[in-house]
C-alpha cells in the first residue's frame, strides 16, 4: 500500500488535472440522468397488474388517465375547451357525459344515480386519456399545457398530476437540500478542526466526488428522485469521516517524518488500512437493498454503493493532493481546536457499564416491538402538500363525487352482456362499492351503443377487452381497500380467468404485498452479509454479534420513536432505514473496536484497553454522526415532500442514536464479554486473556 501513497504524493498536480477534466464528463452525465417521480414503476415487470397497465396502453391507448373537474362552463365553451385540450400532444381523448349521450338526449334524462357521478353542483367530470404512461415526460408536459389553457376552470386529478407536482416541488427544493447540508456540515468541521481551511477542501472533496457519483449514474439509465434527494446528502454524511481521519493522521505523521510527502504518504497508508474493513462493511450494507424486488432498493443501493467508493477514492488521492498544494497556505490557517476531549464521557462510561449494560438489556425487547408497531404509510399522495394542484383536485373529487379510488377492469370482449350484467351485479353487492361503469350496458338507460361516437367506444371496448371502471368508497392502500380488491379479483376469476383487476389501487394494493417481503428480506441479507465481513475483518465470531446487536438496537429506538409519537412513515423509510443505519453507522462500532483488539493484544487489561479505545475514537465517533446528522437533518425541516423529510430526518436522528450506543453500550459489552471476545477471536494468547482487570 506504500506504493499508492507515494504515487499519490508524487502525481499531486496530474490528480488534480486529471480531476478538473473528468468533471466535465461528469457534470454532463449528471445533468443527463434522466430522473424518475413514479415509484410504482419500480414494481415487478411480471405482476398481473402491470400486465393490465400494459393492455390499457397498448390497445386502448390510454398509458394514463386524469379525472378532472371542470367548473361552471356552458356547454358551448366546454366543448371548445374539450377540443383544444385534444390538440395536445399525447392526448387521446377527451370525454364528459354530454359526448356519450350525444346532443340528442339531455343528460337530465338519466338516472340520479348515474348523473350525480357526471355531473353536479354546476360542475362535470371529464376524463382525459394520454398515449403515453403515467410519468413519461410528454405525459407530464401535457398536465402542464392543461393546467395553463384552462387556468383555474379545471382541477386535473390522476396519477400523472401527482407525479408532475412531485417533480416541480421536488426540483424546487433540490438545491436548498445541498446548500443546507453543506452549512451545517462545515459548522460541524469547523468546530471539530484546527484549521479553517481544511472544512472547506474536505467538502470541495467531497463535493467533486458526490458529482462523480451522480455523473456515472448515467450508466444506469435513470434513478429516481429519493435517490437523487437521499444519495448527495448520505455520501457526504458516510464519507466525511474519512477524509478527517486521514487529516489527523497526516498531522501526526508531520511530526515524525522529514518532510510534507513522506507524512502524506503514511497518512494515506494508514487511512487505507483503517477505512477499508469500514468502508467494504458500508458498501455491502447498501448493496443489500439490491434484494428488493422493488427495484428502487437496487436503484438505492448501487447508487450509494459506487458513492461510498468513489468517496474512498479521492480521499486517498484528491484529498492528500489539495493537502499538499495548500500546505502552506494551511500552516497560516490553524486555531485552536474547540472540541472537546469528551474525558468526563469516557470515565462515566467506564465507571458505570454495568448500569449501562443493564439499561440495554432492559430496553431491547420494548424498543423492538415499538419498531415493530410503528405506522406506515403507503399512499404516495400523502408527501403532497395541500395546497398543490393534484391535492386540490383529489379533495374536491372525494368532496362533490366521492371518489375515492378507481379500478379498471378488462374482460374478455366475446363476454356476453347478460354475463357482464350478472358480474357487475355481483360487484356492487361487496362492500365499498360506490359505482361500477359499464358503458357496454347504458342501453337500459335508452343510450345505445349505435348513437355512441366510435372514438369514444374505442375507450372501453376493442377486439380483445371490455373495459369497466370501479369506484371505490376506500382508500389507496388501506386493508379496507386491499380486501376489496381481493374480493374483486375472486368475483371477476369466477365469470373470465383471464379478466385483469387494474388500476391504482391494485397497484399499491401490489406494492403493500411486495414491499412487507422487502423489509424481512433486506433485513436478513444486511445483517448477514455485514455479519460475515465484520468476522473476517475483525477475526471474530463473537464480535460481529455483539456489535450488529449493539446497532440494531439503535435502529429498533429510532424506528420505534414514530410509534410513540404517533407518527407514520413512509413505507421505504421501513425499508431501507434498517440498512442504511447498519451500513453507515457501523464502522463507528469497528473503529472503536479495532482499537481495543490492537491494545488488548499488547498486553493491556480490558479497562485499559477499552478505555483508551474510547478516547482514541469517541472525538471521530462525535464528528463524523453530527456531519451525517447535519447532512441530513436540515433536508427533513425543509423538504415538503413527506417522503424525503421523514426519510433524512430518521437517517439524522439514527446517527445521533447510533453514537450514543456506540460510545455507551458498545464499550459496556466489551468490557463484560471480554473473556468471550479474547477466546473466540484469532491472534489471542493465553497470557492475554487472563489479563482480564
Amino acid at each position: 500500500m506504500k506504493k499508492i501513497g507515494d504515487y499519490v504524493c508524487k502525481h499531486k498536480w496530474l490528480i488534480l488535472v486529471l480531476t478538473l477534466l473528468l468533471l466535465i464528463p461528469s457534470i454532463y452525465g449528471y445533468v443527463k440522468t434522466k430522473i424518475n417521480y413514479d415509484i410504482l414503476v419500480y414494481l415487478p415487470s411480471d405482476i398481473e397488474t402491470l400486465k393490465g397497465e400494459n393492455i390499457l396502453t397498448n390497445d386502448f391507448n390510454m398509458g394514463a388517465f386524469s379525472v378532472s373537474i371542470v367548473e361552471n362552463m356552458n356547454d358551448k365553451d366546454l366543448i371548445e375547451l374539450e377540443n383544444e385540450i385534444r390538440e395536445i400532444d399525447t392526448v387521446t381523448n377527451v370525454v364528459t357525459i354530454n359526448d356519450i349521450t350525444g346532443t340528442t338526449i339531455p343528460i337530465e334524462i338519466l338516472p340520479t344515480s348515474v348523473l350525480d357521478k357526471c355531473a353536479k353542483d354546476n360542475t362535470k367530470l371529464m376524463l382525459i386519456t394520454f398515449s403515453e404512461s403515467t410519468s413519461n415526460d410528454k405525459t407530464l408536459d401535457a398536465v402542464t399545457k392543461i393546467r395553463e389553457i384552462t387556468e383555474d376552470k379545471v382541477n386535473v386529478g390522476g396519477m400523472s398530476a401527482m407525479v408532475l407536482d412531485t417533480k416541480e416541488l421536488f426540483n424546487s427544493e433540490m438545491l436548498l437540500y445541498v446548500v443546507i447540508a453543506v452549512i451545517l456540515c462545515i459548522i460541524v468541521l469547523m468546530i471539530a478542526l484546527d484549521n479553517y481551511l481544511v472544512p472547506l477542501l474536505l467538502i470541495a472533496n467531497i463535493g467533486i466526488a458526490i458529482i462523480f457519483n451522480m455523473g456515472t449514474n448515467i450508466f444506469l439509465g435513470d434513478i429516481s428522485y429519493i435517490t437523487k434527494a437521499i444519495a448527495a446528502v448520505l455520501q457526504l454524511g458516510v464519507t466525511t469521516d474519512f477524509s478527517i481521519f486521514l487529516y489527523h493522521k497526516y498531522e501526526k505523521a508531520k511530526q515524525i517524518k522529514k518532510n510534507k510527502e513522506e507524512a502524506m504518504s503514511l497518512a494515506i497508508n494508514d487511512t487505507l488500512v483503517s477505512v477499508f474493513g469500514s468502508s467494504l462493511t458500508t458498501i455491502a450494507g447498501f448493496l443489500a437493498l439490491c434484494t428488493m424486488n422493488l427495484t428502487l432498493g437496487k436503484d438505492i443501493g448501487i447508487v450509494m454503493a459506487k458513492g461510498v467508493l468513489i468517496g474512498v477514492i479521492c480521499v486517498i488521492t484528491l484529498f492528500p493532493a489539495l493537502l499538499l498544494v495548500f500546505d502552506k497556505v494551511l500552516e497560516k490557517t490553524k486555531h485552536k481546536e474547540l472540541l472537546p476531549k469528551f474525558k468526563k464521557v469516557k470515565d462515566f462510561t467506564i465507571k458505570y457499564h454495568k448500569a449501562i449494560f443493564v439499561v440495554f438489556i432492559i430496553l431491547l425487547i420494548p424498543a423492538y416491538l415499538a419498531q415493530s408497531k410503528t405506522s406506515v404509510y403507503y399512499k404516495l399522495d400523502e408527501s403532497i402538500p395541500d395546497d398543490y394542484g393534484y391535492s386540490i383536485a383529489t379533495h374536491e373529487l372525494k368532496e362533490k363525487y366521492n371518489m375515492v379510488s378507481q379500478e379498471m377492469l378488462l374482460l374478455d370482449a366475446n363476454m356476453s352482456n347478460d354475463t357482464q350484467e350478472m358480474l357487475v351485479n355481483d360487484i356492487k353487492e361487496l362492500d365499498g362499492i360506490d359505482f361500477v361503469l359499464s358503458p357496454t350496458l347504458l342501453s337500459k338507460y335508452g343510450i345505445y351503443e349505435d348513437i355512441i361516437p366510435k372514438d369514444i367506444q374505442k375507450m372501453y371496448k376493442t377486439d380483445k377487452y371490455k373495459l369497466v371502471i370501479i369506484g371505490s368508497d376506500y382508500d389507496i392502500a388501506t386493508d379496507e381497500l386491499n380486501k376489496q380488491i381481493d374480493s374483486l379479483n375472486e368475483i371477476v376469476k369466477r365469470y373470465d380467468k383471464n379478466a385483469i383487476v387494474a388500476g391504482e389501487g391494485p397497484l399499491m394494493s401490489d406494492l403493500v404485498e411486495i414491499t412487507d417481503k422487502d423489509f424481512h428480506n433486506v433485513t436478513y441479507a444486511s445483517i448477514a452479509v455485514i455479519f460475515i465481513l465484520m468476522m473476517i475483518v475483525l477475526k471474530s465470531i463473537s464480535l460481529p454479534i455483539l456489535l450488529v446487536t449493539a446497532i440494531e438496537f439503535a435502529i429498533f429506538i429510532n424506528m420505534g420513536i414514530p410509534y410513540f409519537t404517533s407518527t407514520s412513515i413512509p413505507f421505504i423509510a421501513s425499508i431501507v432505514i434498517g440498512t442504511i443505519q447498519l451500513g453507515a453507522t457501523i464502522d463507528y462500532a469497528i473503529l472503536m473496536t479495532t482499537k481495543y483488539l490492537e491494545e488488548r493484544k499488547n498486553g493491556k487489561s480490558k479497562k485499559e484497553s477499552v478505555s483508551i479505545a474510547l478516547e482514541d475514537s469517541i472525538q471521530s465517533i462525535f464528528v463524523s454522526a453530527m456531519c451525517f446528522f447535519g447532512a441530513t437533518i436540515g433536508v427533513g425541516i425543509v423538504s415538503k415532500i413527506d417522503m424525503i423529510g421523514s426519510l433524512c430526518t430518521l437517517i439524522g436522528r439514527g446517527a445521533i442514536i447510533s453514537m450514543f450506543v456506540v460510545i455507551l453500550i458498545v464499550p459496556s459489552i466489551l468490557l463484560i464479554f471480554d473473556k468471550l471476545i479474547t477466546k473466540t477471536t484469532w491472534g489471542f494468547k493465553k497470557g492475554m486473556i487472563n489479563n482480564e482487570e
